[in-house]
């Protein structure tokens, strides 16, 4: 008994599958030669951008990687400088005076130094009753007038805690003091107005 197809489908029995169309299943030799430019092309491309970036880097240098400044506290309770080794803290007033204290010379970083005080961190500044003057924060109330007059030691614009155990609380007659004046100064002439360390001062 013969078997009885479908119209159309005895065509395609005899047929067979139908053959994909050239480029469907392969790639003619234009194919080919256009995406063999392609792939020139943008490796091309990659290098040129590659070969750019390390020439801007050779102009520019690479980022810094230099750790931001710290605030530290130094041995004799005073605002420091921490260097990168985090454990060196040096005074405040030792960045930027051209010596190079901290191991890798970071406290004389040209980043710091350029433009001193306004490149140096705020904790490194104290600010002077003159506007324009100004001091390392280590120096105020040290008891010396580093300012020139006085605003680093007295009120209102600095508050300093009392004279400390190696000071004779006076009104200085000596510019480089203010309210305070050294122990060891005491009953060795005038220093204050009211002449106190001469008849109250204990001396050192």
């Amino acid at each position: 008994m013969n078997k009885v197809f479908p119209q159309g489908e005895n065509d395609y029995a005899a047929a067979g599958p139908k053959a994909h169309p050239e480029g469907e299943a392969g790639c003619g030799p234009l194919c080919c030669s256009r995406r063999r430019a392609c792939l020139s092309a943008s490796l091309l491309f990659l290098l040129a951008t590659l070969a750019a970036l390390i020439t801007l880097v050779t102009i520019l240098g690479l980022p810094s990687r230099t750790p931001r400044a710290q605030a530290c506290i130094t041995l004799t309770n005073r605002t420091g400088f921490l260097c990168h080794d985090q454990r060196s803290c040096i005074p405040a007033s030792g960045v930027c005076d051209g010596v190079r204290t901290c191991t890798h010379g970071e406290d004389e970083d040209e980043s710091l130094c350029r433009d001193v005080p306004q490149s140096l961190p705020r904790f490194l500044v104290a600010h002077c009753g003159d506007p324009a003057s100004w001091i390392y924060s280590d120096q105020k109330c040290d008891g010396t007038n580093n300012c020139g007059d006085c605003s680093d030691e007295l009120s209102p614009v600095t508050v300093c805690p009392p004279c400390g155990p190696g000071w004779w609380h006076c009104p200085s007659t000596f510019f480089k003091y203010c309210d305070c004046i050294p122990r060891r100064l005491c009953r060795d002439h005038i220093h204050c107005s009211d002449w106190s360390e001469e008849y109250a001062c204990p001396g050192p």
